[in-house]
């Protein structure tokens, strides 16, 4: 696979870069919040060394890892990105997503996910991406419906398993 250069993105409200572990004082804070990390499969950091881990797993991954930085503040909203990106014909990568409880019931990450789901389509070729979600996880799953991914029926290891086809995608909508 060639590698692909992931860009910086602007929203409205928000700054999408790559993660480096020079944000670890920021990704530490971020992920020692217990409601932050509750329906992911970390617990919350307790100490530099394991958001520099959390940083550097999505630096060696084929995937990527946004920050969500606030254009207003410059402090890190949350996290977005893709892992398990498989490229070929069939395409597809798993996109995570996560927000800082200060942050939540503001429309941030839907505000995120759009244009990140747009690269993924328009110009990492994927032809699907697929998100699991513990059942529990309310604002994620509705969230995760709201921007049209279908959702399975048939749990997967306990988790509900949803996808967005690119053929589903109508851009401009």
């Amino acid at each position: 696979m060639t590698a692909f250069v992931f860009p910086t993105i602007d929203t409205e409200r928000l700054t999408l870069r790559l993660l480096t572990l020079e944000d670890a004082p920021a990704v530490y804070r971020h992920f020692s919040q217990a409601e932050v990390t509750r329906f992911m499969d970390i617990p919350p950091c307790k100490d530099m060394r394991e958001a520099e881990d959390i940083i550097q797993f999505h630096i060696d991954d084929s995937g990527c890892r946004w920050g969500l930085f606030d254009r207003e503040t410059g402090q890190l909203a949350g996290t977005c990105g893709y892992h398990c990106w498989v490229s070929g014909p069939e395409a597809r990568a798993e996109i995570g997503f996560d927000l800082s409880t200060a942050y939540w019931g503001q429309g941030l990450m839907g505000e995120a996910l759009r244009p990140v789901l747009e690269l993924g389509f328009t110009r990492m070729g994927l032809e699907r991406v697929e998100a699991t979600v513990e059942p529990g996880n309310v604002r994620s799953i509705r969230l995760l419906e709201k921007l049209g991914f279908h959702r399975h029926e048939e749990p997967v290891q306990n988790l509900i398993y949803f996808d967005l086809k690119r053929k589903d995608i109508h851009y401009g909508a």
